[in-house]
């Protein structure tokens, strides 16, 4: 079951494909967080990922921070594999961190069923919306930008117009359990 408008963001800690390891309580007074769960490989994620670096380009001099999570099962998945997670990273130039969730246990927390899949979160880490990233997978066609138009209304600091929306994309790729 995924999360609940206001809930309190689950913590994490992460490592990331610089070498480092972020997490919720790492993330300095930041005016809200996005967590996006997305991978490597879902031809979905790879849509929308320009314009969620974009976001956090454009946003992160705001008191944004935005974190990528990927947490596909990379045996049955080599694309989403860590080592891959680190040379997408430097190949696409992400200006966010890119943490690794291996053990899948920060998705289950979340509730993630989709990459991309958006978790914005207020300055209290209260959830203020989830889903979508915007309302195409085509970036010519977009005409609704719901992570932007959140993440406005949040630092205005109004209640987003539109909380919750549905994500769209691959299903997050969970290790079998046997």
């Amino acid at each position: 079951m995924s999360l609940a408008i206001g809930d309190t963001a689950p913590p994490f800690s992460l490592p990331t494909t610089e070498g480092a390891t972020v997490s919720l309580d790492g993330l300095d007074g930041p005016a809200a967080v996005a967590v996006v769960f997305t991978c490597n490989h879902c031809p979905y994620a790879q849509a929308w990922e320009d314009r969620i670096n974009e976001v956090a380009r454009d946003y992160g001099g705001r008191g944004v921070r935005l974190v990528a999570i990927n947490a596909n099962d990379a045996t049955t998945h080599p694309a989403d594999s860590f080592d891959a997670m680190v040379r997408r990273a430097r190949e696409k130039g992400y200006v966010f961190p890119y943490a690794h969730d291996e053990s899948q246990a920060v998705a289950r927390a979340y509730g993630a069923e989709r990459t991309p899949e958006v978790f914005l979160f207020d300055g209290d880490r209260r959830l203020v919306y989830h889903g979508a990233v915007d309302d195409s997978a085509d970036p010519g066609a977009v005409k609704v930008r719901y992570v932007r138009d959140a993440l406005d209304a949040v630092l205005a600091g109004q209640a987003p117009s539109r909380a919750e929306t549905a994500p769209v994309g691959c299903t997050v790729k969970w290790r079998r359990s046997g």
